[in-house]
């Protein structure tokens, strides 16, 4: 089985970097983008088995691009986390009614991202 391709979309490059970099070391391949507008076109383009999105970016933020993910036939079940400062429930529960799947608060542990890839990959 090939690998689980993720998308990883954040506008800090810093921090795809750190995601990229987790990920690939647990065998996952990473596709990065900087904002939602790209990582949408990339998601058009190409199948991924999950997308890691922060909440806060420019041109297009990560609920947001949840909510255009749903809407398509190839994202309708896949998993969708926010991985992002944001830890108010308000935030929370607008990622929810989006379609997040989870939510990982940062400073994230490299450890628990891919074990929450995992489980919800199954």
């Amino acid at each position: 089985m090939s690998n689980p391709r993720i998308l990883a979309v954040d506008d800090s490059a810093s921090m795809r970097q750190m995601v990229a970099f987790a990920l690939t070391s647990a065998g996952f391949d990473v596709v990065e983008a900087e904002d939602g507008v790209v990582a949408l076109e990339k998601a058009k383009q190409e199948k991924f088995n999950a997308v890691v999105a922060d909440v806060n970016m420019p041109n297009m933020d990560g609920i947001t691009l949840i909510r255009h993910l749903r809407q398509l036939p190839d994202y309708k079940f896949i998993p969708l986390l926010m991985l992002t400062t944001e830890a108010g429930l308000d935030k929370k529960q607008e990622g929810k009614a989006a379609g997040a799947t989870g939510w990982l608060v940062k400073p994230f542990n490299p450890e628990q991202l891919v074990a929450t890839l995992r489980k919800v990959l199954g």
